[in-house]
């Protein structure tokens, strides 16, 4: 998925996310052919897995496990590894290939020291998914604190998810898209990495607005703007 260039660098564009889950045809039976797949999927494959999994099931709190995880402590019953898969921390990588990498290294030394495998039972196979994704337009520009906080309110949840999950890892910007604009646009340096340090993976989608909408209010608050 390409990334859509703001338009003027001075104000932010809210734009949202449909996404289009594909099968690819590939499916696991064990853990062999499961990091075999994994070296050679696309990086949407792996994106999907992870991200898109999470987003979808943060009521399994407080961590959430990536879908491979999952697939291994539920199908094929092998409870540690899956606690280690899901410990992989996905927001200290800046790109997939860096991600995918660590999760075949965790499950690569686990067969390495493993004589048995477990075969998941008939129908309970791993299938590998990919998300086709389509960047919309919002028609929501702001151009400062005041309006960005209304337009907070205003955005659907997927518009978040996207700003907060996919400019950071799977563009591989290394950050997310409303530190950027309030860095490099508005000059709000502590507000942009007050934002950097939300682990959006710890909230509800709702939550994680509010979370991002009080800081915003917080900053506000300090310049006595706080209504406008």
């Amino acid at each position: 998925m390409a990334a859509t260039p703001q338009q003027d660098p001075t104000h932010f564009e809210f734009r949202s996310l449909l996404n289009l889950t594909l099968l690819t045809g590939l499916r696991a039976r064990d853990l062999a052919e499961l990091v075999q797949h994994m070296r050679t999927v696309p990086g949407a494959v792996i994106y999907h897995h992870t991200h898109h999994f999470l987003v979808q099931h943060q009521y399994l709190s407080p961590e959430p496990p990536n879908d491979f995880a999952y697939w291994v402590s539920n199908i094929l019953l092998e409870e540690r590894l899956g606690e280690e898969l899901a410990a992989v921390d996905v927001l200290r990588f800046q790109t997939v290939r860096d991600l995918r990498n660590a999760l075949i290294r965790v499950i690569q030394e686990f067969l390495d020291s493993s004589s048995n495998l477990r075969t998941a039972p008939p129908g309970e196979e791993f299938h590998f998914m990919q998300s086709v994704s389509y960047v919309i337009p919002t028609g929501i520009r702001v151009a400062n604190l005041a309006q960005f906080r209304d337009g907070l309110e205003r955005v659907s949840l997927s518009s978040i998810a996207y700003h907060m999950f996919d400019a950071r890892l799977r563009l591989e910007r290394g950050d997310n898209d409303f530190s950027r604009w309030l860095e490099h646009s508005l000059g709000e340096q502590r507000l942009a990495d007050a934002f950097r340090k939300v682990d959006p993976y710890t909230f509800t989608q709702e939550g994680l607005r509010r979370r991002l909408i009080s800081l915003v209010g917080q900053r506000l608050k300090e310049d006595g703007s706080g209504g406008a």
